[in-house]
């Protein structure tokens, strides 16, 4: 029989109580917690209860110190002896892993289907009312991110003292910048190496790409920028940032710039909004001055309007999807699925009076080969709408798009939804396998049968028309809503009619009798050939061409409120005739 220090039988025991040795346990706290630090400053997570990363990356150390304070005297006798303290420890563990358990299960969606559903309201509106008409599609933003990479690179290259030091962030943002799409990326340290030897300069700027015209300007800072993703040790900005905010959860570090081109880190706090868990939704912002550090905290409802990005689209398609899934329940959302609804895989950008709207359709679970609908929201406000139009999901659209331009080998980005005359429509880019943009692609929502395709936004948009029309699709708006605001237009009495032939192409060109020139493809509008000089008509122009040549947008016979209609009868002789004049 052993007896043990305090006269207790533990003979055959695999465990004995002892006296707790406190120098060993000072010591074990004091390695443990050291490592500890190290462990946060190196993994930065937050410290708070609604993150798993919390009780995950504190629970290792508590259960380290925890087998640290036992005693194992001899391993031949394979006896673990433990203390007043491994009992206090081992409570802790036993409690938290109780808290995380209970914790889990109150956040649970089979308990909490309702309040997962109700954690974003959305209106009901129409297509026509929230996406709004545009004659010309020349200032749609298409830009995604592959390309938006390609063009800001051509920015920098020549830029030898910054190519060769920094590169371009990987994250473009989407901004508006006074009412303009833009997208918008820091300049990154190349490595460690790069940091250590340019820490002391900082970075001097970054890259602001036009999303419309596809052009890219490198913009160089007054005062450099210190706190960076890329930077290492205490330029670090997550580090900067956790250390100023250890309790945080962090959504995204979002690089922007306000109304002045400054630049900042926008940066979205979370927490739980079902159960402990659960629901993890926005509930504040951290805005960050890059270049100084300085940093402040808002509430939603006090974040500067020139922020553009509060909340990420996947967070917004995540919670779509839980509105559309639950909203009847979590059993029906497994069994049955009746009117359970998703968003689709991708969403894309939309600015609107100044704000970053993100958007995405929406499909039945049943069948999602086809959107029954789409969800706006405003990536500022969390606002979100919901309009009903049956037709083509995204990927449906841009698989049509590429079928057009198979033997090119061209592929679709992801589109915009525009209005179309009424006409709910994909806009899309075809580019190349090197990311360049080589055509233009239009799709209609509901009938996506129409594809339209063209090397230019202009062409596009008047073949889209032209085929819409011999489809018979009807439109909800004249030809010419809204089109005296979009170009300059003048009464013109033809002096002089030509058809020349360029490229296979036959263009209309029109002499006024004050000397004006104005050109426009006969393919647009085959009912050009009935104008002779003599003839009065309004025509509306464009006059960027740089040669003074005015490109005919649209055109009627003046005093008339649409363009000349013929039979195709009519059509045919006449373009049979002005082709044969063209070919003599």
């Amino acid at each position: 029989m052993f007896v043990g220090r305090y006269g207790r039988n533990t003979a055959g025991g695999f465990v004995s109580k002892t006296k707790p040795p406190i120098k060993k346990i000072v010591i074990s706290f004091i390695i443990v917690a050291v490592i500890e630090f190290l462990a946060f400053y190196a993994f930065l997570p937050p410290l708070n209860i609604h993150s798993m990363e919390f009780w995950e990356f504190q629970g290792f150390f508590i259960v380290a110190f925890f087998l640290l304070t036992f005693k194992i005297p001899n391993f031949e006798e394979a006896k673990i002896q433990y203390n007043i303290v491994s009992k206090i420890f081992g409570i802790i563990i036993l409690l938290a892993v109780i808290i995380v358990i209970i914790g889990n299960v109150i956040s649970a969606k089979i308990f909490k289907a309702g309040r997962y559903s109700s954690l974003i309201d959305i209106e009901n509106t129409k297509f026509e009312d929230t996406i709004k008409e545009t004659d010309t599609i020349t200032d749609v933003a298409l830009m995604d991110t592959d390309s938006a990479k390609v063009v800001g690179q051509r920015a920098i290259g020549a830029l030898s003292d910054v190519v060769s030091q920094y590169e371009i962030g990987s994250d473009y943002s989407q901004i508006a910048l006074k009412g303009e799409p833009m997208k918008v990326a820091s300049l990154e340290y190349a490595g460690f190496f790069k940091w250590f030897n340019n820490r002391k300069n900082g970075i001097p700027g970054y890259v602001l790409v036009d999303a419309v015209k596809f052009e890219a300007n490198y913009v160089k800072l007054d005062k450099p920028i210190k706190y960076t993703e890329s930077g290492w040790f205490n330029d670090n900005l997550e580090r900067h940032l956790r250390f100023k905010y250890p309790t945080a959860i962090f959504e995204g570090y979002y690089f922007e710039l306000d109304e002045d081109g400054k630049p900042y880190y926008i940066c979205p706090t979370m927490t739980a909004r079902v159960g402990m868990f659960g629901g993890m939704d926005v509930n504040g912002v951290v805005i960050c001055d890059p270049c100084t550090g300085k940093t402040k905290k808002y509430d939603l409802d006090d974040v500067p309007k020139w922020v553009d990005r509060v909340y990420d689209g996947d967070l917004i398609e995540q919670k779509y999807n839980w509105h559309g899934m639950l909203a009847d329940g979590f059993i029906n959302s497994v069994i049955g699925q009746k009117d359970c609804k998703k968003a689709t895989e991708d969403y894309g950008y939309k600015v609107i009076d100044n704000d970053v709207w993100i958007y995405t359709g929406v499909t039945s679970v049943i069948d999602d080969s086809s959107n029954i609908g789409f969800v706006m929201v405003n990536a500022r406000t969390g606002k979100a709408k919901y309009f009903n139009v049956a037709g083509a999901e995204e990927f449906s659209a841009m698989e049509a798009a590429e079928g057009q331009v198979q033997n090119l080998g061209y592929d679709a980005a992801f589109p915009s939804l525009i209005n179309i005359d009424g006409r709910p429509t994909y806009f899309m880019v075809l580019k190349d396998k090197g990311n360049l943009v080589k055509q233009y692609a239009l799709v209609d929502v509901k009938k996506y049968s129409i594809v339209a395709t063209g090397t230019s936004q202009k062409d596009t948009l008047n073949t889209y028309r032209k085929l819409i029309k011999e489809n018979g699709v009807k439109t909800s708006s004249g030809k010419y809503k809204n089109i005296e605001q979009q170009y300059k237009h003048e009464q013109v009495t033809v002096k002089d009619i030509k058809y020349i032939n360029m490229s296979g192409e036959t263009y209309v060109y029109i002499t006024s009798n004050v000397g004006n020139v104005y050109k426009m493809k006969f393919s647009d509008d085959e009912t050009i050939v009935f104008v002779q000089p003599g003839s009065k008509v309004e025509i509306f122009y464009d006059e960027s061409n740089e040669t003074g040549i005015r490109s005919i947008e649209e055109w009627k016979v003046q005093g008339e409120n649409e363009t000349n209609e013929t039979t195709n009868e009519q059509t045919g002789k006449q373009t049979e005739e002005a082709t044969k004049n063209n070919n003599q």
